[in-house]
């Protein structure tokens, strides 16, 4: 009978550990640390923003299974030894001229190529580097937004940089457009120290801008009011009162990152692949309003923005155009109210409404007659003119 093979002995933690970190910036992450696998200190404040429901409609976030999972990475890896957390830079919002008149707003992350794909790739070539520096497979998990890691937690923990006042992670020279990811991994490596200062100070201009008082004094964010998750992760109607401040914001929004000090001299750009696109960062909006299925399928493929789905990314773009006020719309618009989606012709009679000209006015009578879908024809009416 064949002796069993010994486990590999591992390289100098040290060593291993500046190796992997020099792979990982090969492959275009801008910040890289180490941190421990101790439980999540922040898991009772996490717990308690799902208690309040200010979650919003995530319940998956609820899940007991998902909670549990947050409060300890090995209970999502148990032979868990080291956790890598990474960020890689995305666009400012400065990046590019503020829209013209008719053009909308898109969050500058959501600017290029989805970054679940981008990075998940760059995640999976860096496991593959470690495994193959060990010579042996490595327990891991790895995720970019996509796993129950409170990872901001560990993001400072790794000296990364500190959650600011907007709930997001800030580097004092790269800001805060970051995308964060982390590898649980089964091998020690060598951990950082944590970030040592809270560099926010007194300053609340992220608080003061906010256009819906989502920034909650927790440093955490209401998402029932915020309006990335009205406009992405929200698949119903967005509530009434919430709809001017939303802007010309048709999907996600920037605004806390725009005021925030620590970005004025942050780059302004960030990875290749997140690069815009052409006529996503700033979409003229009435030709949005008449983008078929097909259309939108192929303007947004590998895009972020197929995550709200074409109902849901008309829905934004009905409220934009309701908000700015312009009579030229107005035709777009009309157009829409024979949408095949009820979410779409309910937020283009809001719209029309506000708009209320001759022709909006017009329309809205005439829908109202041969709608049959309840919510809508409650949003006609609402928005009837008097």
């Amino acid at each position: 009978m064949p002796e069993p093979r010994a486990a590999p002995a591992l390289p100098d933690r040290t060593a291993l550990t500046a190796r992997l970190k020099a792979a990982a910036r090969r492959l275009g992450f801008h910040l890289v640390g180490v941190t421990d696998c101790a439980p999540a200190e922040t898991y009772a404040a996490y717990t308690a923003w799902l208690d309040e429901g200010r979650h919003a409609g995530m319940a998956y976030m609820a899940r007991e299974r998902n909670r549990e999972r947050r409060a300890d990475p090995r209970r999502i890896l148990p032979e868990c030894r080291s956790i890598l957390v990474l960020g890689i830079r995305y666009f400012r919002q400065s990046a590019l001229p503020p829209p013209e008149k008719g053009q909308g707003r898109v969050a500058s992350y959501a600017w290029g190529a989805d970054y679940h794909d981008i990075v998940v790739e760059k995640l999976r070539a860096l496991v593959a580097f470690l495994e193959g520096e060990i010579g042996a497979p490595v327990p891991n998990r790895y995720y970019t937004d996509t796993g129950p890691v409170l990872e901001r937690e560990y993001a400072v923990r790794a000296g990364l940089g500190w959650v600011g006042k907007n709930a997001m992670l800030i580097h004092p020279r790269l800001g805060s457009y970051l995308i964060l990811a982390e590898v649980l991994l089964g091998v020690p490596l060598e951990p950082d120290l944590p970030f040592p200062t809270d560099h926010c100070g007194t300053c609340t201009r992220c608080i003061e801008a906010c256009p819906t008082q989502a920034i909650l004094p927790t440093r955490t964010v209401d998402a029932n009011r915020c309006l990335s998750y009205l406009t992405i992760e929200n698949k119903g109607a967005i509530p009434t009162a919430l709809r001017p401040p939303m802007g010309e914001w048709v999907f996600g929004c920037d605004i806390c990152q725009m005021v925030c000090p620590w970005n004025r001299r942050a780059p302004l750009e960030g990875d290749p692949a997140f690069a815009p696109r052409p006529e996503v960062p700033r979409p003229r909006l009435a030709a949005e309003m008449r983008l078929s299925p097909q259309a939108f399928n192929r303007k947004f493929k590998g895009s972020p923005l197929k995550r709200a789905k074409r109902r849901g990314y008309l829905r934004n773009v009905a409220v934009a155009l309701g908000n700015m006020g312009d009579p030229a719309a107005v035709p777009a618009l009309v157009e829409a109210l024979h949408d095949p989606d009820p979410p779409v012709r309910a937020h283009a009679a809001w719209a029309l409404g506000r708009l209320a000209t001759p022709e909006a006015c017009r329309a809205l009578e005439a829908a109202l007659d041969a709608e049959t879908d309840p919510e809508v024809r409650a949003e006609l009416r609402a928005a009837r003119c008097r």
